[in-house]
């Protein structure tokens, strides 16, 4: 049976969606990962062909694919204008789901082969598809593949962590809250419990507010030789009031202590997420004023590190 012509390559599925409020369109993709599967992104860019720095965007555990990805970027999507606004191409991306503990239990993806196909050692997590997809990006003729920059929240910042530690291909880290408590091999207080019916650790509840109390209770020999071998400048935000707040300062203050380009900040807020504001019930943004300041202090790191 002949194929039918549908105007859409199928390796390449590009489609166009005007963003509400914003002279930026978005362009939804497909992406291949190092397995074969395919996650989305949403691709904004300035207008002209470029070539532009590229900042990718990732918030908390991964799943809810095209849907999710099309909620975020048509109303959490005013930290990108500012970036596209200042020059940047900006992607917001999808990936698997948060595997519990295997990055800690299994150790780094290892790829072989079998009857002329892959074989990997486990399947691979949820950081390495950001890795995948910051691969593809730099393919793109409008993206200049030297600069590109990560900005990640909550679980989204500890992939940074993860990232950063054995990949060298990304210029900056924003790390806004990062939950890293697996990357610093934290054991967890009686705040943590394992749920009695599925076997996983429930961290929902977890209370890490004091850095002293998290410096404790980490597995420094293993944070340290995970941070020993980032070489990329990283920006760590904390929220003050953030019952995690201890994890995020540990996070710097290891990378600080280790002679890591770092720097840190705290916000007094009372969102976690607060960098990615929301649209509101009237159809707009209405930022205050600590996520504008976070904003341009965001602004102000990628562009000593991807415009200098």
């Amino acid at each position: 049976m002949a194929a039918v012509s549908s105007g859409i390559d199928p390796e390449h599925i590009v489609v166009r969606e005007p963003v509400a409020g914003s002279p930026f369109p978005v362009d939804l993709m497909y992406v291949e990962m190092v397995d074969g599967a395919y996650v989305p992104i949403g691709m904004r860019k300035p207008e002209g062909a470029g070539p532009f720095p590229l900042v990718l965007f990732a918030t908390g555990n991964g799943g809810g694919g095209m849907a999710m990805l099309r909620d975020h970027i048509q109303n959490k999507s005013w930290s990108q204008d500012e970036l596209i606004k200042a020059g940047y191409a900006v992607a917001w991306m999808r990936y698997r789901a948060e595997v519990d503990y295997a990055y800690d239990r299994i150790g780094k993806l290892v790829q072989s082969g079998r009857q002329d196909r892959q074989l990997f050692n486990r399947g691979p997590l949820e950081y390495e598809d950001a890795i995948a997809i910051t691969e593809y990006c730099k393919t793109l003729p409008f993206i200049d593949g030297d600069r590109v920059g990560y900005v990640g929240v909550s679980h989204g910042g500890e992939m940074a962590l993860k990232m950063a530690s054995e990949y060298g291909g990304i210029k900056a880290y924003v790390a806004s809250e990062p939950a890293s408590h697996e990357f610093l091999r934290l054991k967890p207080d009686e705040t943590a419990h394992v749920d009695p019916k599925t076997g996983l650790l429930n961290v929902e509840k977890m209370l890490m507010r004091e850095p002293a109390k998290v410096r404790a209770r980490i597995t420094e020999d293993v944070a340290r030789a995970r941070i020993a071998t980032i070489a990329t400048p990283f920006f760590v935000q904390g929220r003050d009031d953030d019952e995690l707040q201890g994890i995020f300062r540990v996070s710097y203050d290891l990378l600080h202590e280790a002679g890591k380009d770092a720097i840190w900040q705290s916000y007094d807020h009372d969102v976690h997420g607060f960098i990615y504001p929301e649209r509101g019930t009237d159809g707009g943004y209405a930022p205050d004023v600590v996520q504008r300041q976070a904003v341009t202090d965001i602004l102000a790191f990628f562009d000593r590190h991807l415009k200098a």
